[in-house]
């Protein structure tokens, strides 16, 4: 049976990279005691995918994989063993089964949803917001995205679903969803480079503090885009 798991990372687990996150929950589902299902072959390895890859220093209440198990004592029973096998800012959030045909966690992404607050001394100016909300009001939003390879022009306004602000001061937050597919990933930091880039300024390199609230698939159909967090999919079990 395919099972996806919810999970949550915060606190000092944001500054552990994906790779080591990932040999992490390696180890984690063996002292868990889960009867994971193993490929075959002269290398077997856990048979496991990620959605989209954190960015080390952010934090995020939406993380999830997807593993196959053998046999099992149900959704809570697995959810108690594996939350026992996490550290101090890992913490598993849901555990769902999914139907079969269903496409793994990294195939199904396709938005993400992030909370961007500013650190202390970073505060935007008076107004701030209702700027933002302009700015984004643009029909055009051009900006220099780049690549591993190269560096190109590309406007973003299509790849940001939903944007709102509000606050002032150490109360100030941008909320945003945006595209997380591997067709068009867009991150919430280069959508507040454009905007301060706007301003005539240029955004600070630690300013924000970047929290992924939940990831996202599409179960729209003919092009209609629905957008549902990544275990709605799931049933229990």
């Amino acid at each position: 049976m395919k099972v996806r798991i919810k999970f949550a990372k915060t606190g000092a687990m944001r500054f552990i990279g994906h790779l080591d996150v990932m040999r992490f929950f390696q180890k984690a589902v063996r002292r868990a005691g889960i009867d994971v299902a193993y490929s075959e072959g002269f290398s077997p390895h856990q048979i496991m995918s990620f959605a989209a890859p954190l960015g080390v220093g952010l934090t995020s209440h939406g993380e999830y994989l997807d593993i196959e198990v053998r046999s099992h004592a149900g959704a809570e029973d697995m959810k108690q063993k594996l939350d026992r096998a996490m550290v101090e800012g890992m913490e598993i959030l849901s555990v769902t089964a999914l139907e079969e045909g269903t496409k793994n966690a990294m195939a199904s992404v396709a938005a993400a949803e992030y909370s961007v607050r500013f650190r202390q001394g970073y505060a935007p100016d008076p107004g701030w917001a209702d700027r933002l909300l302009a700015f984004y009001g643009k029909p055009v939003i051009m900006v220099k995205k780049k690549t591993k390879k190269s560096e190109a022009e590309m406007d973003i306004k299509p790849y940001i679903y939903q944007l709102s602000a509000s606050g002032e001061g150490d109360d100030a937050v941008v909320r945003m969803m945006v595209n997380a597919s591997s067709s068009g990933n867009i991150k919430p930091g280069l959508v507040m480079e454009a905007f301060w880039k706007a301003e005539g300024k240029e955004l600070p390199e630690f300013a924000l503090e970047i929290t992924r609230e939940d990831t996202y698939t599409d179960t729209g159909v003919d092009g209609d885009r629905h957008l549902v967090p990544l275990d709605a999919v799931g049933t229990g079990f």
